[in-house]
């Protein structure tokens, strides 16, 4: 886990070396332990270093492997590096180093950019082509690791943030309307390749991007799994499914012990998490470290789940440790870091919850596994039970997931925004794409393709390389996933949604953290806001430079400011905390 950036020129222009510096600099918390750059001809490569496998100098980025003519920068991890390494080893593979970076780059020159199709793991890479002059941008299946692309004049930039492109100048901040509408109406999920900054873009999941140094380039998606049962599984019970997911989540949980370091587990007290705590033990781990964090409540909204977490800690008798925020000394002067360590607005108000979570496990840990994922690959939102025999799919999504209505929107922004209903419109298109035909599964696949990608993975990523800490997510292991994908709705939605793993659970972990309601990091400060909180958020919206920019209708504002408990998503978020949120990003990171 890493950070890493680059320059590739169209024309007879140098790389600019300084922009790529500060740029590279920018990153220092995602890679605290080494740092480097590499240029030759019209490209240039560098790389922030959390060392995780392999801690000596030889595994340093950006790596160059002059006999094959390749340099590549790397960020994330391939869990399955040392089976890929033997493989290379007896094709006549020399290796200089121990790690997995290097396996990445002799697999591309092995196999070319299909080497992707081997890769069990996260990852985001850029392969430079000392002959052809070739660049080739690659990111992971489920767009774990993040990859940022800007173009500028005469060249394209790219880096593992938003804002280290920023930090490079060159880029245009003009607000981008699609992503706005997004932000505004889809839960501040902006779809790839838009952002908020209509300057920068960023690379789909499971994409390959390769560069032409005339600047002509084409993209490939490489992975698009299917929602549908093979033929081989139509007569596979409830309880084949369970034993087919317990060996893939097996799987999937040992392969992301690969390091050299000590793995951690995030631990919500949910199921999820508490399965992964539960899977290690049975995989022999002992005196495993755990990490929970809890707000103060408000009002009726309790700020914390440690009864669940304790259960598990206590269970498996971890080395649990448990963080308890208050708003006044902690959450509110420790906001605008973390949101200056946000790579893009994120209106989840556990976001939080991660950043100061992540502060502390830094301390005892570099790598921990999370529970993320789980619900929108085994569907335990709410919004899925009620899809299944949908007249109206797309319609019945929206209204479970969306923040506001079109109406409301053009209420809100100014009107230099105003323009199509471009969420509901790409909530439809996604929704009529083949290759998933029940109701539910349409919903499950844009909520992985997109959602997932754009939301809780990308938070995970975000607040957790603040400090320096690599997370991982085994219910994104791309093979759990495929398989996940095949399971018929009717056991997907049993038992109130994620059926299959919560007959698992009880297999495995106490039913007390199963037979609960869904929880997650409450935040309840950020939801309900008041106090001090509220005037914070006063100040920021009635702020000189929030009026200058002028992005929404003061009435609209003043609205949300005279009862800001009235105004709840659908998803039980603060509609005046987005409006917030989204100034205080810009404003931190100098737009």
């Amino acid at each position: 886990m890493c950070g890493f950036c680059g320059e590739i020129r169209f024309d007879d222009n140098p790389v600019d070396l300084g922009a790529l510096s500060a740029m590279n600099a920018s990153m220092t918390p995602r890679g605290p332990d080494g740092h480097g750059i590499w240029q030759q001809g019209g490209i240039a490569l560098a790389h922030r270093r959390l060392s995780i496998i392999d801690l000596s100098n030889h595994a340093a980025q950006p790596m160059v492997d002059s006999e094959l003519g390749l340099s590549v920068a790397f960020n994330g991890c391939i869990y399955n590096y040392k089976e890929l390494r033997v493989e290379l080893e007896g094709r006549g593979y020399r290796f200089f180093s121990h790690g997995d970076t290097e396996v990445v780059l002799k697999a591309f020159h092995a196999w070319g950019s299909s080497c992707v199709d081997r890769f069990h793991g996260m990852f985001a890479f850029a392969v430079a082509e000392r002959d052809s002059g070739r660049l080739t941008l690659v990111r992971d299946r489920l767009g774990i690791k993040p990859l940022y692309c800007a173009e500028v004049s005469g060249g394209l930039r790219f880096a593992s943030t938003l804002p280290a492109l920023l930090a490079g100048g060159g880029v245009s901040t003009d607000i981008d309307p699609v992503a706005l509408h997004h932000y505004m109406h889809f839960h501040a999920v902006v779809p790839a390749p838009h952002t908020i900054l209509s300057g920068v873009r960023k690379l789909p999941p499971a994409t390959i991007r390769t560069i032409e140094p005339n600047g002509r380039r084409s993209d490939r998606l490489y992975w698009d799994p299917r929602f549908a049962t093979g033929s081989d599984e139509k007569n596979l019970s409830y309880e084949d499914w369970q034993e087919r997911v317990l060996d893939a989540l097996r799987t999937a949980v040992k392969r992301r012990l690969v390091a050299d370091v000590d793995v951690g587990v995030l631990l919500s007290g949910g199921l999820d998490s508490s399965l992964i705590v539960g899977l290690l033990a049975e995989q022999g781990q002992s005196g495993l470290n755990t990490f929970s964090v809890g707000f103060e409540t408000v009002g009726e909204e309790v700020g914390d789940e440690f009864q669940y977490s304790d259960i598990i800690a206590a269970h498996y008798g971890t080395r649990h440790h448990k963080i308890r925020v208050d708003s006044a000394s902690r959450l509110l002067p420790e906001l605008p870091n973390c949101v200056r360590a946000m790579a893009e607005p994120m209106v989840s108000h556990d976001v939080i919850g991660f950043y100061l979570l992540s502060e502390e496990v830094s301390r005892h840990v570099k790598v921990v596994q999370s529970g993320q994922g789980a619900d929108e690959v085994f569907a335990g939102y709410h919004w899925y039970p009620p899809m299944v025999g949908s007249q109206d799919p797309a319609g019945d999504y929206a209204r479970a997931f969306c923040d506001r209505s079109h109406e409301e929107f053009l209420r809100a922004v100014d009107p230099r925004f105003h323009g199509a209903d471009h969420s509901r419109a790409f909530i439809a298109e996604q929704f009529a794409r083949a290759g998933a035909e029940a109701p539910v599964d349409k919903a499950l696949r844009l909520d992985q393709g997109v959602m997932l990608v754009d939301d809780p993975v990308k938070r995970v990523d975000n607040m957790t390389m603040a400090w320096g800490l690599e997370a991982r997510v085994p219910f994104l292991d791309h093979k759990l996933v495929e398989l996940a994908a095949r399971i018929p709705d009717r056991f997907k939605l049993c038992d109130d949604g994620k059926g299959v793993l919560k007959a698992i659970g009880r297999r495995i972990i106490p039913s007390e953290v199963i037979d609960r309601p869904k929880g997650y990091f409450p935040v309840p400060a950020l939801k309900y806001l008041r106090g001090k909180v509220l005037e914070t958020v006063t100040d920021l919206v009635h702020s000189s430079r929030a009026r200058e920019r002028g992005l929404f209708q003061p009435a609209y504002v003043d609205e949300l400011l005279a009862a800001p408990d009235d105004h709840i998503t659908p998803l039980r978020g603060s509609k005046l905390w987005q409006v917030a949120l989204l100034e205080m990003w810009l404003q931190e990171h100098g737009v």
